[in-house]
């Protein structure tokens, strides 16, 4: 199997999540992506119905798919009257980030005490279609999708994929702080850099090296705080 095809075959879980899903779940799954994406710019009003009258359904499975985006804080509902996209949440975003850097200290630090290094070869082929999307193609949409694989593919290779989505869950800001900050001049080429130091530690099984590596690349965008929020106080 190829990198690409493995690329597209990797995800087979999440995949399959989307067979024969709720409305409901489509919606948000839908809406909570081009929030992320900040097609839906903070401010922004969804309208229930113009939402249903496209899906041809009724208003009851958006407006569930409200309230679980309003649950993650990516949208904020006023009853009888609007749903706006909501402001990106700083402090929550520090929050999830602790979160996910305690996940992956732990996941790292066990695939770098893991005589078997075959695990992390999932994560390194996804590695290269990452520098393939940045280096040929300068797609910064398929490398940050990439990126999210490489990250859940890493807690695969220890047996939780499951605590990757839990977190994913809940990295709505988080996720739009990336948003702003991955176009800057040489993020993305840091990124890659990061990703290839954390995989350096875990094959030389040096736990030290392994867990420095992953405090740097987590820590960057928040670092940037900021200045992030100085380019682009409309989104805070």
């Amino acid at each position: 199997m190829n990198d690409v095809d493995f690329v597209r075959t990797a995800p087979a879980r999440m995949r399959a999540a989307n067979r024969k899903v709720s409305a409901s779940r489509q919606i948000y799954e839908e809406l909570r992506s081009q929030i992320i994406a900040l097609e839906h710019a903070p401010g922004t009003s969804l309208s229930r119905q113009a939402l249903a009258g496209a899906y041809e359904i009724s208003q009851t499975p958006v407006r569930d798919a409200f309230l679980r985006l309003e649950q993650e804080g990516l949208v904020e509902i006023y009853p009888q009257s609007r749903t706006v996209v909501a402001r990106i949440d700083v402090d929550h975003a520090r929050e999830t980030q602790f979160l996910r850097i305690a996940l992956e200290l732990e996941v790292t630090r066990a695939l770098a005490k893991d005589s078997d290094k075959a695990r992390i070869e999932p994560a390194r082929r996804i590695l290269r279609m990452q520098r393939i999307a940045l280096e040929d193609d300068n797609d910064l949409v398929e490398f940050n999708r990439l990126d999210q694989l490489l990250h859940g593919s890493l807690c695969e290779a220890v047996g939780y994929p499951d605590l990757w989505l839990v977190v994913a869950s809940r990295s709505g800001h988080i996720d739009r702080l990336r948003k702003l900050n991955l176009p800057d001049p040489g993020k993305a080429a840091l990124i890659l850099s990061d990703h290839e130091e954390i995989f350096d530690g875990i094959a030389e099984s040096n736990l030290h090296r392994t867990a420095a590596a992953v405090r740097n690349h987590l820590s960057g965008t928040l670092s940037a705080v900021d200045d992030i929020m100085a380019r682009n106080p409309q989104y805070f």
